[in-house]
């Protein structure tokens, strides 16, 4: 049993030992094949290394030869397109020499663009066997961008008359006459070649060759149809009879305005036609400018005539003032342009106009305060219509004045600095031309100011020269019925008829005034005598009626005479004759005053109503003191009341 264990593992043994040595013997193979491989792998990558060490280079060579045969097919064309425009040369210099005229205008064009183009290209190059051509070529170039500023200069001239009378125009109600529509693609297609070129160069486009040329041409043009109606403007300012009032449109201006708004609208119209948009302001505004100098020129000659003349004449200020904010409002409307430049021509004209407003205040006090004498017999002096008239004649102007003095402000014209300051270049828009009740009020403010400073002065003067109560009165009295008059039959009644209490407080001062006469007069009526109640004939109450009682109590004279003593009668005659002379002589004076038809019917009435009264008590008591012989008694109390009615 032991021995054949033993044999066992003894087999097993060997057979573990062979299976190593078959796996050692793999090990070694797979050592030696790792080795062989390691050699490939180091005999491979030397020889990568050599190859690139060779190939580099000549990739490198090769694309500095394909770099190189690019540049050459390149230089090859671009020589080819510099030999182009030279073989060209020729034709193109054909075309330029035959004119646009001649050759047409879009191929005239197209040949001076080709021989831009050409030059540029030949300039990038900067080859210098090309710089003889170039020069040849740019002389093409000037004597074809010279040809074409000719042509536009001649096709202009030609559609330009030489003067037109705008009259034709204004009085016929046409438009004034713009360039014709082919003319206009022709001049557009020439100034925007022109102009394209020089805004290259960075300049202002009414600089440009066929700007000036547009400018020189058409201003021309608009100035000489205009200098006519520039030179009528300043001479119908000269009026026959200096000292007449100016009346609304008898100045020139209007037509001048109009004709300038027509031409200058139309000018607009045709140089939206030619140049390009972001043209049309320089260049219409350098086209007007002028005739805006001469329109500037016109109206400071206009405002220095007005400042000589301002009584008679602040009324063309105030047209003017509307006439030419009304041309700027409308122009700006229609172009958008020249309201500044109009603005500064009309500054002179409207700092008059402002100012006049308290010129105006101060020339009515000015010029009662020269009265060396007033009529003697209360008549009105002229000062007084001359001044409504002058009010009245505002009426016709209220659209610029209620302008000016809303922005002089109510009551601005107080002060003379203050209407000469703060004036501006600016027109007004037309929303300021609004005569609103703002506009309306701030004027019946201006009149009523007015009104009060010519009674005032009226006032002193009459205290001065006058002096006598009664003649004051009337004198007053005439000036606020003559104002009332004005103001009542003319366009003044709806803006002053609710302010008419300034008037009221002087139609009662100039009544005290003339009524002081009554008084002195009816002085004699009153009676001091005391009689006995039983004289009275019948019991109490004596024969003194009740004062108003009047016809309500019949007074027995005769009774109340017989209780007086002869003194008191005395005294009684004595009144009645003083009163006779008194009253004959009020009657007298009051008919040798000069009053208006108002005054004397209102003066007649006052004084009845203050003396008839107390007469006819003072009659009905006491008209027995001469038994009915008249020798006292002048007036029964019919004759009085027909005396009166003779004061009417």
């Amino acid at each position: 049993m032991a021995v054949g264990v033993t044999n066992g593992r003894h087999a097993a043994d060997e057979e573990a030992r062979a299976e190593v040595d078959v796996l050692n013997s793999r090990l070694e193979k797979t050592t030696q094949l790792t080795k062989k491989i390691q050699a490939c792998l180091g005999r491979l990558d030397a020889t990568g290394k050599s190859v690139r060490d060779v190939a580099g280079p000549l990739n490198g060579e090769t694309k500095k030869l394909q770099v190189l045969g690019n540049n050459i097919e390149a230089v090859l064309a671009a020589i080819e397109r510099l030999r182009q425009p030279a073989d060209s040369k020729n034709d193109e210099e054909q075309i330029i020499r035959m004119g646009p005229d001649k050759a047409g205008l879009p191929n005239y064009l197209a040949s001076i663009k080709r021989l831009n183009k050409a030059i540029g290209e030949m300039m990038a190059s900067n080859l210098r066997s090309t710089q003889q051509t170039v020069a040849e070529l740019q002389r093409l170039v000037k004597l074809g961008t010279t040809q074409l500023e000719n042509s536009f200069d001649k096709l202009l001239r030609t559609e330009t008359p030489r003067a037109i009378e705008p009259l034709h125009f204004i009085t016929k109600n046409k438009p004034f006459p713009v360039l014709s529509q082919d003319k206009f693609a022709r001049l557009g297609l020439m100034n925007s070649f022109v102009a394209g070129l020089y805004r290259q160069t960075g300049g202002a486009p009414q600089e440009s060759p066929t700007a000036k040329i547009y400018i020189e041409i058409r201003s021309q043009y608009l100035s000489s149809a205009l200098v006519n109606l520039a030179t009528a403007s300043t001479s119908t300012a000269k009026k026959k009879n200096a000292d007449a009032i100016y009346r609304p449109g008898t100045n020139g201006i209007g037509t001048y305005a109009q004709a300038m708004e027509g031409l200058f609208v139309a000018e607009h119209e045709n140089i939206c036609n030619i140049f390009t948009r972001e043209d049309w302001g320089p260049v219409f505004e350098a086209t007007c400018q002028p005739s805006l100098l001469e329109l500037g020129r016109t109206l400071r000659e206009l405002n220095s005539h007005i400042k000589t003349h301002m009584t008679t004449d602040c009324f063309l200020a105030y047209e003017i003032v509307e006439i030419i904010s009304e041309l700027s409002n409308n122009l700006e409307r229609r172009t958008g342009e020249l309201k500044s430049s109009l603005g500064a021509s009309l500054k002179p004209v409207r700092e008059t106009a402002k100012s006049s407003l308290s010129e105006l205040l101060e020339d009515t006090k000015r010029r009662v305060n020269s009265l060396q004498t007033l009529p003697t017999d209360g008549a009105p002096v002229p000062i007084v219509s001359e001044t409504m008239q002058r009010l009245q004649t505002m009426v016709d102007f209220l659209r610029p004045i209620s302008s000016i003095m809303i922005s002089l402000g109510d009551g601005g014209w107080k002060s003379a600095a203050a209407s000469r300051g703060g004036v501006s270049d600016a027109i007004p828009s037309l929303a300021s031309f609004d005569i609103g009740a703002d506009g309306k009020e701030i004027f019946a403010h201006y009149c009523t100011d007015t009104i009060e400073a010519l009674m005032m002065s009226l006032d002193a003067r009459a205290r001065l020269l006058l002096q006598k109560k009664p003649v004051m009165g009337v004198f007053l009295a005439n000036s606020v019925t003559i104002i009332e008059r004005r103001i009542q039959t003319s366009e003044l009644a709806p803006l002053l008829e609710p302010r008419l209490g300034v008037l009221e407080t002087w139609r009662k001062k100039a009544t005290s005034f003339y009524t002081e006469t009554c008084k002195d007069v009816s002085v004699h009526l009153f009676d001091v005598i005391h009689t006995s109640r039983a004289a009275g004939g019948g019991g109490s109450g004596g024969g003194r009626p009740a004062s108003g009682q009047g016809g309500a109590m019949v007074v027995d004279s005769a009774s109340i005479l017989k209780g007086l003593s002869s003194k008191d009668k005395e005294n009684i005659k004595g009144k009645f004759a003083a009163f006779n002379a008194s009253f004959d002589d009020m009657v007298l004076r009051h008919k040798s005053y000069n009053m208006e038809r108002e005054v004397r019917q209102m003066f007649a009435k006052d004084m009845q109503n203050m003396i008839e009264p107390l007469y006819n008590r003072f009659w009905d008591r006491y008209h027995e003191v001469d038994k009915g012989k008249g020798k006292y008694v002048k007036y029964d109390k019919s004759a009085i009341a027909a005396v009166f009615l003779t004061l009417y």
